[in-house]
C-alpha cells in the first residue's frame, strides 16, 4: 500500500537524520535509501543506474551558532499538487552570516518547522527553485537545524538537500520565498540532481 510505504520512508529518512554518526555516514545511508526504497523522490527508471547523490564538500565554515529573535506573521505557498494551499507562520528570523532566514512553523496538523533556503549557487551548481536545511514534518529532525536553547539556533548547512520535485516532476515543493533568498553563495550540502 502506497501510504504505508510513504510513511515507512519518511520514519527512515527520521533513523537517519536522529542516528549518530557523521556527515559521511548520513550521507552514504541517505544514497542507500534513495537508491533502494519504493518511495524515494528518485524516479523508477533512475534507479537501477543510480549511484548516489552529489554533494559539496564538507565545509566547517557553513556551521554556525545563531540568535533566534521572535516574529510574526503567516505566508501562504499554493503547492500547485495535491496539498493545495499550505499556510506558514513565522517561528522566528535567524540572523545569518549570509543574511537574515525566516524559519517557518507549518500550520496543519501535528506542525512542524521548515527552512527553504535559496542562495546564490542555486541555478548553477544546487537546484534552482532552492534547498531545504529542515522539514521535520520529513523527518528532518536535529541536523541541519538545532535548538540550542533560550534563543540561538546551531545550524550546519552541510546538510541543505534537494526538495523531492528536484528529482521528479511527479513531487510538488513548496520553494524558498523572498525573505528565505540568500545573494551569497552557500557551498555546503547537496548539488543538483541532474
Amino acid at each position: 500500500m502506497e501510504s504505508l510505504e510513504l510513511a515507512d520512508f519518511r520514519a527512515a529518512v527520521a533513523r537517519a537524520y536522529l542516528d549518530a554518526g557523521d556527515l559521511a555516514a548520513f550521507r552514504a545511508r541517505r544514497d542507500e535509501l534513495f537508491a533502494t526504497h519504493p518511495q524515494s523522490p528518485i524516479p523508477p527508471a533512475d534507479r537501477p543506474g543510480f549511484a548516489g547523490l552529489r554533494y559539496f564538500p564538507a565545509n566547517d565554515a557553513m556551521i554556525v551558532d545563531v540568535p533566534l529573535r521572535p516574529a510574526e506573521g503567516e505566508l501562504t505557498i499554493d503547492t500547485g499538487g495535491p496539498d493545495g494551499v499550505v499556510r506558514y507562520t513565522r517561528a522566528g528570523i535567524l540572523a545569518t552570516p549570509f543574511g537574515e532566514l525566516t524559519l517557518w512553523w507549518i500550520a496543519a496538523y501535528g506542525g512542524g518547522l521548515f527552512l527553504p533556503v535559496r542562495d546564490g549557487t542555486c541555478g548553477r551548481e544546487s537546484y534552482g527553485g532552492g534547498r531545504y536545511l529542515t522539514d521535520t514534518v520529513k523527518g528532518t529532525h536535529g541536523r541541519g537545524l538545532r535548538w540550542l536553547g533560550a534563543d540561538r539556533v546551531r545550524l550546519d548547512f552541510n546538510y541543505l538537500y534537494n526538495p523531492s520535485c528536484a528529482y521528479d516532476p511527479r513531487w510538488a515543493c513548496p520553494l524558498a520565498p523572498p525573505e528565505n533568498r540568500l545573494t551569497d553563495p552557500l557551498p555546503a550540502g547537496e548539488l543538483s540532481y541532474h
